[in-house]
């Protein structure tokens, strides 16, 4: 699937380190919704994170315990809070979008709290699952970069397929503005079907 070698520069305890990413993953297998990726049928959020921290290690080859810890549980349970609890509109969706930071961040923080993880190492966590200083913290905005190269390459051509130029555009645009110019570099080069990368290539020269 994805060739994930992590580093033990800063991991304070290889084996907890090593249980809690197996905690997260198993909670991951869980969800009900499916990917096929190369011929291989998966739990969505669970490739997903496999994903994720595969980009995060890519941007980041010496990324933080955190950050790694973070990567993997960044939607943790996310289909336990669908959508469709709430109302339809922008504001119900934005409420949607705030309340998931929020029930991902207290789901990692009690896996970690479970594994004895220091109280500092979980608010860590806890802040970048949170995602409240992309641009003022390193390790979010690696974070941030890693969930837009996830978004673009297992979900943007099907944004491709459904949508009009302007609207792919628009929606690339602002994918664009919360990455970094290291993130950008790292979009360039993924697979993208040839509608996909003109759009992308005139969404990036906008």
């Amino acid at each position: 699937m994805f060739d994930i070698s992590i580093p033990d520069s800063d991991i304070a305890n290889r084996e907890r380190f090593d249980q809690a990413v197996a905690r997260f993953d198993a909670i991951n297998q869980e969800d009900p919704a499916e990917i096929t990726f190369e011929g291989t049928i998966y739990a969505a959020e669970y490739l997903l994170a496999q994903a994720l921290c595969y980009r995060v290690v890519q941007l980041a080859p010496e990324a933080s315990e955190p950050l790694l810890l973070a990567s993997r549980s960044q939607h943790l349970r996310r289909w336990e809070r669908p959508r469709s609890e709430y109302p339809e509109g922008r504001a119900a969706y934005l409420k949607w979008r705030a309340d998931l930071k929020v029930f991902h961040a207290d789901e990692s923080a009690k896996v970690l709290g479970e594994l004895g993880y220091e109280q500092e190492t979980i608010d860590a966590v806890r802040e970048l699952n949170l995602k409240k200083n992309i641009k003022g913290n390193a390790d979010c905005q690696t974070l941030e970069d890693g969930l837009c190269l996830v978004f673009l390459q297992f979900q943007y051509d099907g944004i491709v397929e459904k949508y009009d130029e302007a609207k792919v555009i628009s929606i690339l645009q602002k994918t664009a503005k919360k990455m970094s110019p290291v993130g950008l570099e790292a979009a360039t080069k993924l697979d993208y079907s040839p509608r996909g990368k003109e759009l992308l290539l005139k969404a990036l020269a906008g």
